[in-house]
């Protein structure tokens, strides 16, 4: 049973429900007008689960695309380097607001680089949006647009979140347990 990897839960379905909720609502906000063309860019995979909830609630018109990149190698700290492995490919990028829609902002180098990226490639906007922000992991100068929640340092998972490409339909987010990525799990 995957659940007994949680040492605790960090933000319950109904918390998360509500982030999303509030999330929304500045989005809605900050995108009414007929001069925007939002396009959510959901980062694969683990931004699935929070954009699909996000969208949900949403009113103003949007599209949605995707990329993949990787900035971790092996294990649970990020490796430094961003890696593009599924590029947006847009004739029409110029004309879109982008959204980029990440599960967690750590050491800040993935929205950095990919903010700088998408403005290069000739977005009209790029703006950033995500669901969990551990601030006290910044290594790099990096402010989202749409923070959901401060987390503490701690090893996440759930709510499309993974270790080892485990955990992410659990419907909450929830602290794993060291002894399950230090080596010491049977």
């Amino acid at each position: 049973m995957i659940n007994k990897d949680i040492g605790k839960i960090l933000i319950s379905e109904g918390e998360l429900d509500a982030i999303v909720t509030r999330l929304a609502a500045e989005i809605d906000r900050d995108y009414a007008g007929d001069d925007k063309r939002l396009v959510l860019l959901c980062i694969l995979k683990g931004s699935i689960v929070f954009m699909g909830d996000l969208m949900k609630k949403l009113t103003v018109p949007l599209e949605i695309d995707c990329m993949r990149v990787s900035s971790y190698g092996a294990g649970t700290s990020s490796s430094g380097n961003v890696n593009i492995i599924m590029d947006i490919m847009r004739s029409d990028l110029r004309d879109c607001d982008l959204l980029i829609v990440e599960d967690i902002i750590d050491s800040g180098r993935t929205l950095s680089y990919l903010t700088k990226y998408l403005f290069n490639k000739g977005a009209k906007s790029v703006k950033t949006c995500t669901l969990l922000d551990k601030p006290s992991r910044r290594v790099v100068e990096f402010t989202p647009d749409y923070s959901g929640i401060e987390i503490p340092d701690e090893f996440v998972v759930g709510y499309g979140l993974d270790y080892d490409e485990k955990y992410r339909a659990l419907p909450f987010v929830g602290v794993l347990k060291p002894e399950v990525y230090s080596g010491e799990h049977e």
